[in-house]
């Protein structure tokens, strides 16, 4: 741990610092095994101490962030007319697919910002952007908004853990990662119970024969109906 500690004041004290920031959070916007939330809470503590600049911090990590989102929603425009020709109209996918395309339009930048800070939400949420077609230019403002929102969240976390534990850095950054899992669970918890509440409204209301329509726990659930889409 010890050892591990030294390497983690060593790439602090770097001035590669905020290179790797741009790098991890660039990554971690389409390749979910490479988390950046702990890497940024870590920098979040260490400028608590004066150690790194906040203000760097959320700055590089959203830059990173940013360019990242770029890449699933390029991937799904160029995929998006081949994908929408093997979706027959009257499909469930294709009723889907032009569903998610007029909630994009109707409340987009709620869509993208929400979903930057669900795991894997993010990804599928930027993926299904592209794919129906949405335009680059309000993709990039609401994508500019959500990680600059997600980035200072994420900074700031490590951040109020090194000002409270400023003896302890292992016990700032263990806060600091536990705060931001409590977040990112109780969100989870969110989206879970309004699926359950609109499944349970679903059984109910509607009749047996509206099968091929879209779920409508995607109605309340961007993630579930990014998921229809890119299914």
């Amino acid at each position: 741990m010890i050892d591990w500690l030294d390497l983690a004041e060593s790439v602090i004290s770097s001035p590669w610092l905020y290179a790797v920031l741009i790098a991890v959070s660039f990554l971690d916007s389409f390749l979910p095994l490479i988390p950046s939330e702990p890497v940024v809470i870590v920098a979040g503590v260490y400028a608590a101490s004066g150690e790194t600049d906040i203000v760097l911090v959320i700055a590089a990590t959203t830059l990173g962030a940013f360019l990242g989102d770029l890449v699933p929603y390029a991937v799904g425009r160029l995929l998006g007319e081949r994908i929408l020709k093997r979706l027959p109209p009257g499909s469930k996918r294709r009723t889907a697919h032009d569903w998610f395309a007029r909630e994009l339009e109707s409340r987009g930048g709620f869509i993208l910002v929400t979903t930057r800070f669900i795991p894997v939400g993010r990804y599928l949420a930027t993926l299904s952007t592209g794919l129906v077609g949405y335009t680059l230019g309000k993709y990039a403002l609401f994508v500019a908004f959500a990680t600059g929102t997600w980035s200072a969240y994420t900074a700031l976390t490590g951040y109020l853990g090194g000002v409270v534990f400023q003896e302890n850095t292992l016990l700032a950054i263990a806060v600091g990662v536990g705060l931001a899992l409590v977040v990112t669970g109780a969100l989870e918890g969110i989206r879970h119970l309004s699926r359950r509440r609109t499944a349970a409204a679903k059984d109910t209301a509607i009749a047996p024969d509206t099968a091929t329509d879209v779920d409508p726990a995607a109605v309340k659930d961007p993630a579930v109906a990014a998921d229809t889409v890119v299914d």
